[in-house]
């Protein structure tokens, strides 16, 4: 079931990457609620555009990091205030590879192996992680981008693995990118 958002006004803006066009969404309070490559699977996945307003102030804060990252400069993600907005599960694995440190990756099962350490569980889905790295709302800023799986291959990306792989070789990632 898909929750639509109808309440809440959020303002757009545009930035043009080398990856292509990122849509940014922030909430009257000037948090960062997502990042979508545009034409990426999940688009503004909940949002309805007739609520979207036009520009905020915030945007300055999201278009400097993004330039940041960009020119391999290694933003920290604490830098910007984000809101994602998920269930309580996904909350718990985009807060996990907020903290991938730039240009290192993270395989899905060990994110599942985390969560199940923590949970106090003997085993966790990788297959639920991927799904919650799927939809994350914040691509790139969030960055799912360095979650890999466990043989080493790149494993999905809502963008496109072609934009997976750019950006993990931004990164200067130290795996074989094939």
């Amino acid at each position: 079931m898909q929750v639509v958002i109808t309440k809440n006004i959020y303002y757009k803006t545009v930035y043009n990457s080398p990856i292509g066009e990122i849509l940014l969404l922030c909430d009257k309070e000037e948090n960062l609620v997502g990042s979508w490559i545009v034409g990426q699977k999940y688009f503004a996945n909940g949002f309805s555009v007739r609520n979207i307003a036009e520009d905020s102030k915030y945007f300055i804060k999201a278009k400097n990091w993004l330039d940041k990252y960009f020119k391999l400069e290694a933003p920290n993600v604490n830098e910007l205030s984000l809101k994602p907005i998920g269930s309580a599960f996904r909350q718990e694995v985009w807060k996990i590879i907020s903290e991938i440190p730039y240009g290192q990756v993270i395989t899905y099962s060990d994110i599942a192996n985390l969560i199940a350490h923590k949970r106090g569980l003997k085993k966790m889905s990788a297959q639920a992680v991927g799904s919650a790295v799927g939809h994350n709302p914040i691509s790139v800023i969030i960055p799912c981008h360095r979650v890999i799986g466990t043989n080493g291959k790149l494993g999905g990306y809502s963008a496109g693995a072609d934009i997976k792989r750019k950006l993990l070789e931004l990164e200067k990632c130290n795996i074989k990118l094939s």
